[in-house]
C-alpha cells in the first residue's frame, strides 16, 4: 500500500489508506506468533508444523524462524490467519499456548522484507 508516495518512516501518524476492493481501512500489521501444545513432550515440531502450515496456506506474506512464525497483512486477515492455526491443535483436543506480538503501522506494507534491509543498510554505515 505505500509504493504509491513516500512515507516518512519518522513521523508519528501515517495517512490510512483505503483498500480498493473493500473501501475499508487497510491496517497493515506485522505479527510474531508462536503457537504450541501442552504436555505433548519435549518435541513440539510435529504439532507446530500443522499451525505453520495453516499461516503458509494463508497466502498472506510470512517467515518462520526458529521461534516465531511472522506474518504481515491487514489486521483483520493477520487475526483471522493466528485463530485458524490455533485452532488447527485446540480442535485436536491440545490445551493450546499462544504468544502474540503485533506492529501495527497503517501506511506502509511490505515490512516483512523492509525492516530487516533498513537495519542492515544502518549497521553497515
Amino acid at each position: 500500500m505505500n509504493e504509491s508516495k513516500q512515507i516518512n518512516r519518522n513521523a508519528v501518524r501515517q495517512e490510512v489508506p483505503t483498500d480498493p476492493e473493500t473501501g475499508k481501512p487497510y491496517i497493515n500489521t506485522v505479527a510474531a506468533v508462536a503457537i504450541a501444545p501442552s504436555g505433548v513432550g519435549a518435541e513440539l515440531s510435529e504439532y507446530v508444523s500443522q499451525a505453520v502450515a495453516v499461516i503458509r496456506d494463508s497466502g498472506l506474506p510470512n517467515e518462520t524462524n526458529a521461534m516465531f512464525t511472522n506474518i504481515e497483512g491487514d489486521l483483520d486477515d493477520v487475526l483471522r490467519v493466528v485463530r485458524d492455526a490455533t485452532m488447527k491443535l485446540a480442535e485436536q483436543g491440545y490445551r493450546t499456548g499462544v504468544t502474540l506480538k503485533l506492529d501495527i503501522r497503517p501506511g506502509f506494507s511490505g515490512q516483512l522484507a523492509e525492516k530487516p534491509q533498513l537495519v542492515n543498510e544502518l549497521l553497515s554505515k
